[in-house]
């Protein structure tokens, strides 16, 4: 697969839609003022890979699947670009986004901004940054991640630096490999950090985010969920998605043996609060959910 080059063309430069992080010192581009360390969107025209980038190769199917991603959720973590000539910027990291962006349609990107020589000032400003209580998870996670990458600082350095242990700062960034949908649920509030920390220890996405839409579902406590993450890992072949944080009394355990021995198929019991329940029943195909249904029939 032939990748799309990053072009260069004159364009002008989009305001800043919102302000991550902010700091006192500012570059002045024409009319509109970027802070060090804000979020500015910009045209993806305007951009140029950086030559000294050592990865070159993209993996077409992984590209794609980022690009599908972006196409449906938006570049949940912006890139970091530093200001060249006039309106033009060079990636200083991500550039495997910025192609997935190119790929699913997308003309503009969000982009911290950087000077070339803001490397103390960009710390600086992060690490103050870091401490406001406004700031979700996600929002400290991609400021930690910025921090290693950007300020070349190992993670013991950077518990150092913000006051964290390191299992802290870890932490943090863990949950920048949970799926998008998710990271997009920490931002918005509908799970905490608790939450996604337990989620992190499932082996797939898809196990991630079957737990995640539970969570919402049945209003799962973050201890609920460590049970149900516990649970899976004890019985790998159980069917995620119906894994609840209720406790399974004996008459739960009786009647689904009950309707498996009479339905000669999986069948699970989802025990929700206050009395309320899902039966669901597992079929391999057409011709078993058939099967299925002529047994309920005689039932």
């Amino acid at each position: 697969m032939t990748q799309t080059p990053l072009k260069k063309k004159p364009a002008g430069l989009g305001r800043g839609l919102s302000a991550l992080l902010e700091s006192a010192e500012s570059e002045n581009t024409g009319s509109n003022a970027i802070s060090l360390g804000s979020i500015a969107m910009i045209p993806i025209s305007n951009i140029e890979a950086n030559p000294f980038q050592p990865r070159t190769d993209f993996e077409p199917q992984a590209l794609e699947e980022l690009a599908s991603s972006i196409g449906i959720h938006g570049v949940i973590q912006p890139i970091t670009v530093r200001k060249m000539g006039g309106d033009n910027y060079q990636i200083i990291s991500g550039e495997r986004r910025t192609r997935a962006a190119m790929m699913s349609g997308l003309t503009q990107i969000p982009a911290y901004i950087r000077t070339a020589n803001d490397q103390g000032m960009l710390e600086m400003a992060l690490i103050e940054n870091i401490q406001r209580s406004e700031l979700n998870a996600i929002e400290i996670a991609l400021s930690y991640q910025r921090l290693i990458e950007e300020c070349s600082l190992k993670q013991e350095e950077l518990g150092e630096r913000v006051g964290k242990e390191r299992s802290t700062v870890t932490n943090y960034l863990r949950l920048l490999k949970l799926p998008d949908e998710i990271q997009i649920g920490i931002k918005e509030g509908k799970i905490s950090m608790g939450h996604a920390r337990a989620m992190i220890n499932l082996p797939t996405e898809e196990h991630q985010m079957a737990l995640y839409r539970d969570i919402i579902e049945n209003k799962m406590s973050v201890r609920d969920v460590e049970s149900a993450v516990k649970e899976k890992k004890q019985n790998p072949e159980k069917d995620f998605g119906l894994i609840t944080g209720t406790d399974w009394d004996p008459e739960i355990d009786r009647i689904t043996e009950e309707f498996h021995r009479r339905l000669k198929s999986a069948v699970h019991l989802k025990n929700g609060s206050k009395g309320k329940g899902k039966i669901v029943i597992s079929y391999k195909n057409r011709e078993d959910l058939e099967r299925i249904l002529d047994l309920i029939h005689e039932i």
